[in-house]
């Protein structure tokens, strides 16, 4: 039998950004909740210093827990709301003075040469749970700081605010958390995973359909600046 406890959240909000390849001005999300998106609301809510010495030591303690999200169905007048991608635009830098650029506003004519152009993608109308595995102990103080976070929580990006309470509790074991998450996402109780689409990691990923992400965080800043090492994951279609 699992020493294991289990934590279970509900990510939901008008728009969602989970960045797993962005590059440059191209900021794309992936259709579930990335691993690194999710340690980085664990760290925020635990206060961890990404230009802190030991930044690195606590994002490798919080990329041991194991991760499983499920995309979960969003109705509105009794419909099931699709997942749609939003595409935004942005233009950063354009039209600044040159000296102290930070406190002149900006022009109304004669952009630079120097704007940069940036698309951001969103997810919209969907809404995820996330099931997380660790030691007891670990868990019950991350739970702690869920309930109370040090910063700010958001799903991937500052603009993107949780509709609803994001942490729901701590099972003693995997089934626990999971009928705390269908309870509080107001899904049947004798739902299943496999219902759902989801996303597992790790050993429970094995087989043909398996695929590398460059997702599990290593640091998010100083001194060793953003990184990622792969993980093994496997998507599972609903039945």
């Amino acid at each position: 039998m699992s020493n294991k406890s289990c934590i279970a959240l509900l990510l939901d909000g008008p728009m969602q950004s989970w960045g797993f390849s962005s590059r440059f001005t191209r900021r794309t999300t992936a259709l579930h909740p990335t691993k690194s998106g999710v340690v980085g609301i664990l760290a925020a809510a635990l206060g961890i210093d990404k230009n802190g010495a030991d930044e690195a030591r606590q994002i490798a303690r919080l990329a041991k827990l194991e991760v499983t999200t499920v995309t979960l169905p969003k109705n509105h007048n009794e419909r099931e709301l699709p997942i749609v991608r939003l595409s935004d635009y942005h233009t950063i830098g354009g039209g600044y003075d040159d000296d102290d650029w930070m406190k002149r506003p900006r022009a109304a004519s004669g952009a630079k040469l120097n704007t940069v152009l940036s698309e951001r993608h969103y997810l919209l109308d969907a809404r995820f749970g996330v099931l997380l595995e660790g030691e007891p102990e670990w868990l019950e103080e991350i739970a702690a700081k869920l309930r109370n976070p040090t910063w700010g929580i958001w799903l991937g990006r500052k603009c993107c605010i949780p509709a609803t309470p994001l942490f729901v509790g701590v099972g003693g074991n995997r089934a626990e958390a999971w009928a705390l998450l269908l309870k509080a996402a107001g899904l049947k109780q004798e739902s299943i995973l496999t219902d759902f689409d989801h996303v597992i990691e790790g050993a429970a990923a094995e087989g043909l359909d398996a695929e590398w992400l460059n997702d599990s965080p290593v640091a998010f800043g100083a001194p060793i600046g953003e990184r990622h090492v792969p993980r093994r994951i496997r998507q599972v279609r609903r039945k």
